[in-house]
């Protein structure tokens, strides 16, 4: 059996097909592509971020690795709003402009690489120093960054040139870095050497105490010893639920995104979805009004109460189902920056992993070349307002890394997609246009595709047979229409079996590619 690396850019699947050829299994390869990706599809992920991750296999079961973000500040004085570097900038769409709160105030605790290389020690068959080299060569020896991720550094360089010490991460004398200029990160390139040398010793030494001295209440923000000493990594059981002959594992609360994807799957079920043709006028006006109902059950108190046991209950219970088939949501959320990687090995494991940095709070760990995430700056996962979670809280997260099996648990499909808030929306039409539609991968990674807030529907039209933008348009009563492929869509970079063999797709929307060994 072969094995595949599914990812948001070529240098990002290079690393893990690299790894996967050297003997590592499927954690090994994914935990490479995401070192990888911090430089190569930076500012998506850092080691200042945070992420999901599912994997497993048919003899073992699957397993959810938690390491999303904490509110930082245990040990420290309720929040003073003035005592914090907390500000908004403005960031240009296009047709529309984006306001972001960056600042060393928007920083929460960074999890991912805590979580990445406790994983890796204990599913990982490689040396971590092994694992480490490809992100560590790309780092120090510098790489022309693709056309897809030249334009997310332009259309972010409003945060991505907020201060020098993040501009000096992200620009090439002076200026985003354009065709033809060579990115390097020397100071990121240390921190992976370091890594590769000390692995957690180094993260809970150096790598913290640089983080608390850069980004502790002294300097504007909140980050202390004490959010450091806390459990970085959760393991639970992940969210279980059949469709259409098989079952679709996604992430459990407190993360939101995987219980929303379930919901949309289960009412597609329900509404008879896959039994129309695909793409079809009447297939859309009817996924659209699923999309609906998945909003209006987000915003029926589902946030409010993600971090009570059971609270999947309010959404996929049976007398919840039918008031959700019936609901209008009215509720708006924001823009942010994500992206996800899908694998499977060999030996028929597979590992899915989305990771953000939400867009960076517009400072970097100096010294180790790092943009910090500003996830306490994003309103989609503080549903209440701005810091006003405790300390030591667990924030939750529409990532949804997804692993559909077969009767028997050998994974069929891995998914997953940046794209914030419309995660759960690119997710739930990849999986059911695979699963539910029989669709290629490509087809499931690039059909065209469309996301639902409150009574509004956002779309694709170009690639649509006739009739079905008009019937998208006419599902609900005001729309944005896109005449081209667009990114605000996500990117589903998927890995699955396909015709008897391992195969994958990436997004064409965010320069999404694979490769298999």
């Amino acid at each position: 059996m072969r094995g595949v690396v599914s990812g948001g850019d070529r240098k990002t699947v290079a690393a893990g097909s690299r790894i996967l050829e050297a003997g590592g299994n499927a954690i090994d390869a994914v935990v490479a592509a995401a070192f990888a990706s911090w430089v190569a599809e930076a500012p998506l992920g850092s080691a200042a971020g945070a992420g999901l991750m599912i994997h497993g296999n048919a003899s073992r079961g699957y397993e959810l690795v938690d390491f999303f973000t904490r509110v930082p500040g245990l040990g420290l004085p309720p929040v003073n709003p003035f005592d914090l570097d907390f500000h908004v900038v403005t960031v240009d769409y296009g047709p529309t402009s984006q306001p972001f709160h960056i600042g060393k105030g928007s920083a929460a605790v960074p999890t991912c690489v805590f979580g990445l290389v406790e994983t890796q020690a204990r599913h990982g068959r490689l040396p971590l120093a092994e694992v480490v080299q490809p992100a560590l060569e790309h780092a120090r020896d510098g790489f022309e960054l693709s056309t897809h991720v030249q334009r997310i550094y332009q259309m972010l360089d409003p945060i991505l040139s907020a201060t020098p010490s993040v501009a000096a991460l992200h620009h090439v004398d002076g200026h985003v870095p354009g065709p033809g200029d060579i990115v390097r990160n020397t100071g990121l390139a240390r921190f992976f050497a370091e890594l590769a040398e000390e692995g957690m010793a180094f993260l809970k030494g150096p790598w913290t105490d640089a983080l608390v001295h850069d980004f502790g209440p002294g300097q504007g923000g909140r980050l202390t010893h004490r959010d450091f000493e806390q459990p970085m990594v959760t393991t639970r059981a992940p969210l279980a639920r059949p469709f259409r002959g098989h079952t679709v594992l996604t992430p459990s609360p407190p993360a939101s995104g995987g219980a929303l994807v379930t919901l949309a799957l289960m009412l597609a079920d329900r509404e008879g979805i896959c039994d129309l043709p695909w793409m079809s006028p009447a297939w859309a006006a009817r996924t659209a009004r699923v999309l609906r109902a998945v909003g209006v059950a987000r915003g029926s108190g589902f946030d409010a109460r993600i971090l009570e046991p059971g609270v999947e209950g309010l959404l996929l219970d049976s007398p919840a189902l039918e008031r959700w088939e019936a609901e209008v949501a009215r509720e708006e959320r924001s823009i942010g920056e994500t992206t996800h990687i899908s694998v499977i090995d060999h030996e028929g494991t597979a590992a899915g992993f989305t990771m953000s940095n939400g867009e960076g709070c517009g400072y970097a760990v100096d010294a180790y070349g790092v943009h910090v995430n500003n996830f306490l700056g994003e309103e989609d996962i503080n549903p209440g307002g701005f810091h006003k979670q405790p300390a030591g809280s667990r924030m939750t997260t529409m990532m949804t890394p997804t692993v559909v099996t077969d009767a028997d648990g050998a994974p069929v499909l891995v998914a997953g997609s940046g794209g914030a808030n419309r995660i759960r929306s690119a997710v739930f039409l990849a999986v059911l246009a695979r699963i539910g539609h029989g669709r290629t991968l490509d087809e499931a990674a690039n059909a065209p595709r469309m996301h639902v807030e409150g009574e509004h529907v956002w779309f694709e039209e170009i690639g649509l047979p006739d009739g079905t933008a008009d019937a998208i348009a006419g599902a609900l009563p005001s729309h944005d229409r896109f005449d081209h492929k667009s990114m605000f869509f996500g990117g589903v970079n998927l890995a699955g079996v396909q015709g008897g063999d391992v195969d994958g797709a990436g997004d064409r929307r965010r320069g999404g590619t694979h490769l298999t060994r």
